[in-house]
């Protein structure tokens, strides 16, 4: 068996790509590296951040300290480490870390993507355990675990037929069983963010925060395009329960007003937080809701620092904080030379 390791459970370091010339940022790349930077740097006050690079002594020089920063040099196409790195598991057999590197190919083929499909492979050593190569198209960003055999995600998503068009609902919750060890798939058949690329990524609407509780996105403006879709995954996540037949705690977390860039509107969202050791990342957007939610996150991680980090820029390319990093459990130590 297997077992899959939930944000909440301690963690060994985050990983993240830093932007760079060749990347979708290029437009407004200074602003881009700002937002990243204060990731990277408010991770590094409480664990290590692994930080991929084209060009490590550049990236450097972004930087006034180094502790707790680690640098490697990747040509990446792109900066989601969410959804183009490995997950991590536990094989329970020997109890030692297992790194699954699924198939990353740009949400369904909407985006070259081969060099960030080759990117954990590439640098596999680093990791010093063991990686499987699994042949199953599948991003970090649309799974989510409560570390006690539920794993939670969308069917916009995961039964996309632009992912895994072999597989059927079926066939693909004996996938996830199978490389995740979990007992059963909590199926979200509504909800979503206008602009989004990733087809419904769970991180961007529904979130869990312990073994119990699910912290998820809510609308309450009638005239908002989003109010039906987010009522009806609402009522579906009241509708859950767990292995036990336990109903989830619900904690709603407000929708963003209309953001845009380019006359497009951005899917701004406070899902995208990242859970570290100690602390809570929570996006912010200079948008009238923000207090509200880093109010509800205060009083829902009690045992952990809120750090806002304004992440407007990010929304622009259609992702926020929690798509551009990814955390990997105490068991995993990197080789650093």
């Amino acid at each position: 068996m297997r077992y899959f390791p939930a944000e909440f459970e301690p963690q060994s370091f985050v990983q993240l790509i830093f932007p760079h010339q060749q990347s979708d940022w290029v437009s407004y790349l200074e602003e881009a590296r700002s937002c990243f930077v204060n990731i990277a740097t408010a991770i590094s006050r409480y664990q290590p951040c692994l930080i991929v690079c084209d060009n490590v002594e550049l990236v450097k020089k972004y930087f006034q300290s180094y502790d707790n920063l680690i640098f490697i040099q990747y040509q990446t196409n792109d900066t989601w480490a969410r959804d183009c790195s490995a997950l991590s598991v536990i094989d329970e057999e020997d109890d030692e870390p297992l790194l699954l590197d699924f198939t990353f190919t740009g949400w369904g083929g909407k985006f070259d993507a081969s060099h960030d499909n080759a990117m954990s492979s590439s640098i596999s050593a680093l990791y010093g355990v063991q990686m499987e190569k699994i042949n199953l198209i599948l991003e970090g960003g649309g799974v989510e675990t409560n570390a006690n055999g539920s794993l939670l995600t969308t069917t916009e998503c995961l039964l996309n037929p632009n992912r895994n068009s072999h597989l059927d609902k079926k066939g693909m919750e004996k996938e996830l069983k199978k490389h995740f060890g979990v007992e059963q798939i909590l199926w979200l058949n509504h909800g979503y963010l206008a602009g989004d690329d990733t087809d419904s990524h769970i991180d961007t609407l529904a979130r869990f925060i312990d073994t119990d509780t699910i912290m998820y996105v809510k609308c309450d403006d009638k005239n908002d395009e989003h109010y039906e879709a987010l009522k009806k995954m609402e009522e579906e996540l009241k509708a859950f329960r767990d292995i036990d037949g336990e109903p989830f705690n619900l904690i709603a977390l407000p929708m963003c007003q209309p953001h845009f860039y380019d006359d497009e509107r951005l899917p701004a969202t406070y899902a995208n937080f990242l859970i570290i050791n100690d602390a809570v990342l929570l996006p912010i957007y200079n948008d009238p809701h923000d207090q509200e939610a880093i109010a509800i996150c205060k009083k829902a991680f009690r045992n952990r620092d809120i750090i806002p980090i304004d992440c407007s820029v990010l929304i622009r390319q259609h992702g926020s904080l929690h798509c551009v990093t990814m955390q990997f459990p105490e068991d995993i130590a990197l080789r650093v030379e």
